[in-house]
């Protein structure tokens, strides 16, 4: 039995390698479940797709898009938040912990906010989950507060980017349309395919891509890795499991994304995408970590609200929001109980 770079025995290296990776993949595929409702949401209550076909669609789309865009978003993620090179190199079970941790605590989140109803962010869930595992196993001195902060700036400025562009195209596509007949509303039913595409693999080149850096992070940690390089398995791996996530579709919150915010119309569905992709897939292209349940929320707000005010159901757009402010606080403490009961199970120091 050979041993591991961190003192561990290599078949306990494997092992501790796995039961991440599955972690991992089990909370990418809940974030395509989730947050399938941001991409089909509006597709499929405006009639211009059936679900089945809107969910296969953006299910294809969510794998290609990390392959297609890049992964600037994993090397943010996985080096940018926690300075793993500062971790105990004795303690590699500790780290271990750490991250198994930090997923429970983003997966807890995920399945509460999904028996409610509610389209919360798994980006914040997973965020406030490392950082509240990280918190409980070492303290504030490991995390990355610079790295933090840019990504906390990302996800703030994000949804408000969405809300204005959400109004902008509205407004622009109402004033260009303003002689149209109702027979316009084919024409933007056809266009909102082509938006569904741009924006499920927007979410795919994001979102995929912070388990992509979890992983190599671990991997790293583990020894089995060593610099931050991102295989080829890991992204087929992340982009297959949001992929499935996503063709499972999370009607629950489907539904509360494309009626109980705005009775959307083809024209406010089609603004809402276009808006959303653009903010999405920039933040890829960019490396910033955002929130596509934050952009498309706030950019169905902005497109009711550049239609009318008034027609804005605020009341559920209030609850959306506290969700968004909760997110990352609740995750945290879920992860630092997590960390805490492993520990106390199976103390390592």
């Amino acid at each position: 039995m050979g041993v591991g770079k961190k003192g561990c025995s290599i078949d306990t290296v494997l092992i501790f390698a796995f039961v991440i990776v599955i972690l991992a993949l089990i909370f990418d595929f809940l974030n395509g479940f989730n947050d399938a409702a941001n991409v089909v949401a509006t597709i499929i209550v405006t009639g211009a797709m059936t679900p089945r076909r809107a969910l296969a669609m953006a299910a294809f789309c969510e794998f290609a898009g990390p392959f297609l865009f890049g992964t600037a978003v994993a090397r943010t993620f996985g080096t940018n938040l926690i300075d793993v090179s500062t971790f105990n190199p004795q303690a590699t079970e500790l780290s271990v912990y750490l991250l198994v941790a930090a997923l429970i605590g983003a997966i807890a989140w995920n399945l509460v906010t999904w028996g409610l109803g509610i389209p919360s962010s798994s980006s914040h869930a997973l965020i406030g989950g490392m950082i509240g595992a990280v918190l409980a196993a070492y303290g504030p001195d490991k995390i990355i507060w610079n790295g933090l902060l840019y990504v906390i700036a990302t996800l703030v400025l994000s949804p408000v980017l969405g809300l204005v562009f959400g109004t902008v195209f509205l407004k622009g596509f109402l004033y260009f349309f303003r002689n149209a007949t109702p027979k316009a509303n084919r024409y933007f039913n056809r266009l909102q395919i082509f938006s569904s595409i741009a924006l499920s693999l927007s979410h795919g080149a994001n979102d995929a891509q912070k388990c992509m850096g979890l992983i190599v992070m671990s991997l790293v940690i583990l020894g089995l890795s060593p610099t931050f390089e991102i295989p080829y398995w890991v992204i087929a791996a992340c982009a297959g499991a949001i992929s499935l996530g996503t063709a499972s579709g999370g009607w629950r919150i489907i539904k509360t994304m494309g009626s109980k915010i705005f009775r959307l119309r083809s024209v406010h569905a089609f603004s809402a995408q276009t808006a959303s992709a653009f903010v999405i897939l920039g933040a890829a292209l960019l490396g910033g970590p955002v929130s596509t349940t934050h952009v498309v929320s706030s950019s169905i707000m902005g497109a009711g609200a550049g239609q009318r005010i008034s027609a804005v159901r605020w009341g559920v757009a209030k609850s959306i929001i506290i969700a968004w402010f909760i997110t990352i606080p609740a995750s945290a403490l879920v992860a630092a109980f997590s960390f805490f009961i492993i520990h106390l199970i199976h103390p390592v120091l």
